[in-house]
């Protein structure tokens, strides 16, 4: 029995794991909490929880590692390339479902040397974007056409019924990771020219996304994803119109994080002095106000911006400038997601759905093709979030391909590759993660 092991135990780990066991692979989670590895895996007999810290015990990771068969990192994105590592040095392959930073692309020499397979971005976003985008491009090239534009978006939302709060979001994933990504520069083309983007204007780069879900006609709000331009030779494309990936949010989400970003909420350096303190107080402090009295005034005065404005009436739903205690002294960026966790988290029986988009446009000899191709995915009530299966579901058929010999290309790894993507999406669309695809067509 080939045997895995998964380090973390977050809100995407579940329907990976259970995947694993049940194609009948013996799986260790290793897990700081390890009643969160027991929860995940639920008493099944192939399955072992352990605790493990990389953080405090990093010599125990290639002990670990070397009992195993292949190793999945499903810790925070900087602990990856530690994991592969540690991976190289014995001799087994690894699966993360994050992007591919510099580190992990330093190793990809070695890994090839040694056979060693190193997927990366094999989640949802990235991961199941790559691979649905390759599958129209492909096609696309076979008959002769040309990409002269390429849009992608994708979110993680609530559903609709589940959409009832000002901020139009609620967490499914790492809330500090959905937080602090509001701060990332970000490049793309659009109308032909590249735009660069400094974190601080990332909200301000923002375009209506129209969706159809289920059956209803919905706008979204989309901005950038980061630097969109690399993929450009991932993809093996060239648009000379747009080159575009963007994440989609509920009208709403924009603007609001937009002024709590200028306020300095996001910030990730510890404060003094929160001992006893308020929301309250923190927001004032940030705004450079000596106190609390009028502090709605004053953080928009602050800011620039309307004090009946919806950016304020957000900040105080959220709590922002009340009273209510801090969880205890830590970064803004801390305490602004302990309370949204508080706030915005989902309650019993409430769906999330995953909403991902492609739009291409196509030229050819004879004629010129609109191309659009959507997933929209719901969570089950009670059961699995859309979070938790589009995240961990293709990593763990990623995990089953790689341990029964049907995929052996060695080296850092994204799911571009045609022998890859197709019997995974196959897979998934088994497992119901489906697309559908429009095409208009037009004469050249």
């Amino acid at each position: 029995m080939k045997k895995v092991v998964v380090f973390g135990a977050g809100l995407v780990v579940r329907a990976h794991v259970r995947y694993l066991l049940e194609h009948g692979f013996a799986v260790t989670v290793a897990s700081r909490t390890v009643s969160k590895a027991e929860k995940i895996i639920h008493g099944h007999p192939n399955g072992t929880p352990i605790a493990y810290d990389i953080s405090t015990e990093p010599d125990r990771l290639s002990a670990i590692i070397a009992e195993h068969d292949l190793a999945v990192s499903l810790l925070p994105w900087q602990y990856h390339p530690q994991v592969a590592r540690a991976c190289l040095d014995e001799g087994k392959h690894m699966v993360t479902t994050s992007y591919v930073k510099d580190e992990m692309m330093a190793l990809d020499k070695e890994a090839k040397d040694k056979g060693i397979i190193l997927i990366n971005e094999l989640g949802v976003d990235p991961g199941i974007d790559h691979m649905t985008a390759m599958k129209v491009i492909n096609r696309v090239h076979a008959e002769g056409g040309e990409i002269t534009t390429f849009q992608s978006y994708c979110g993680g939302l609530p559903a609709p019924e589940a959409n009832n709060n000002p901020y139009g979001y609620k967490f499914s994933w790492s809330p500090r990771g959905v937080l602090l990504a509001g701060l990332n520069n970000a490049r793309y083309k659009r109308y032909g020219e590249v735009v660069e983007v400094p974190g601080r204007e990332l909200f301000d780069h923002v375009w209506k996304v129209d969706v159809a879900l289920e059956g209803v006609p919905t706008e979204l709000e989309g901005y950038p994803n980061r630097d969109s331009m690399p993929y450009q030779d991932v993809y093996g494309i060239k648009p000379r119109d747009v080159m575009f990936r963007g994440t989609l949010r509920n009208p709403g989400w924009c603007g609001s994080m937009k002024q709590v970003a200028r306020l300095g909420w996001l910030g990730t350096d510890a404060m003094a002095g929160l001992k006893g303190k308020t929301y309250a107080d923190v927001t004032a402090r940030l705004a450079g106000a000596d106190d609390t009295t009028d502090l709605k005034n004053k953080v928009a005065a602050h800011l620039g911006i309307d004090a009946d404005g919806p950016e304020i009436a957000n900040m105080e739903w959220l709590g922002l400038l009340g009273a209510d205690p801090l969880p205890g002294p830590a970064a803004p960026v801390d305490i602004l997601t302990a309370r949204m966790l508080k706030e915005m988290s989902y309650d019993q029986g409430e769906r999330d759905m995953l909403v991902l988009q492609h739009t291409f446009m196509a030229e050819f000899p004879d004629r010129r093709e609109h191309i659009t191709s959507t997933m929209i995915d719901f969570g089950i009530p009670g059961g699995d979030s859309s979070m938790n299966r589009t995240v961990g579901l293709p990593a763990a058929v990623g995990v089953r391909f790689i341990l029964e010999g049907r995929f052996s290309q060695p080296g850092v790894i994204v799911p571009v590759i045609p022998e890859f993507y197709e019997p995974v999406l196959e897979e998934l669309q088994r497992l119901g993660i489906k697309f559908t695809e429009a095409v208009e067509v037009a004469k050249a």
